[in-house]
C-alpha cells in the first residue's frame, strides 16, 4: 500500500509543476519596478561578444501563452523592457535560431527571468550574438515554449 500512495504522490506532484507551465489563466500581476539579473550560469567564454550594434524585437505569445514586451541587445547586454508573462515555474531566456523545442536546444540559454518584472537584463558576454535571429521565453521544466520576439 505504501508504494502506491508515493507514486501517486509523485504523479501528483509531477502534474501540479506540469500545470504550471500550462495554465494560461494566470493572473497578471503589475509590473514591478526595474531590477537586474544576471542570473545564468558559468557560460563558455570561447565565443566573440558579436557587433555593437543594437538589434530589437517586440515579444509575442505562443502555444497560447501570454509574452509581451521588448528585448534589445547592445554589446554584451540583453534588455527586457515593458515585459511581461503568464507565470511558470522555471522559466528562462534564450538567444535561438527559431521558436521550437529543436532551436531551444540547440540556442544559448542567458538565464531565469522573472514573469513579473518589466525591466530586466542579461548578461551575453561570450555569446556571439549576432548568429542569432530569437529571443525565446522558455519553461524548462515543461520543455514549452512562451513566446519569442525576432531580432532584427
Amino acid at each position: 500500500m505504501r508504494p502506491t500512495v508515493l507514486r501517486g504522490a509523485a504523479a501528483v506532484t509531477i502534474a501540479a509543476a506540469l500545470a504550471a507551465c500550462s495554465s494560461s489563466k494566470e493572473a497578471h500581476p503589475a509590473p514591478a519596478m526595474s531590477q537586474s539579473s544576471s542570473g545564468a550560469p558559468a557560460m563558455s567564454q570561447a565565443a566573440s561578444s558579436g557587433s555593437a550594434s543594437t538589434r530589437m524585437g517586440t515579444f509575442g505569445g505562443l502555444n497560447a501563452k501570454h509574452v509581451a514586451g521588448t528585448v534589445s541587445v547592445t554589446g554584451s547586454q540583453l534588455t527586457l523592457a515593458g515585459f511581461s508573462s503568464d507565470a511558470g515555474p522555471d522559466l528562462h531566456i534564450y538567444l535561438t535560431n527559431g521558436t521550437d523545442e529543436t532551436a531551444v536546444a540547440a540556442g544559448k540559454e542567458l538565464g531565469s527571468i522573472a514573469s513579473d518584472k518589466a525591466s530586466q537584463t542579461f548578461s551575453t558576454n561570450g555569446v556571439d550574438t549576432s548568429k542569432f535571429t530569437n529571443a525565446v521565453i522558455h519553461c524548462d521544466k515543461a520543455k514549452a515554449v512562451f513566446g519569442a520576439a525576432t531580432l532584427t
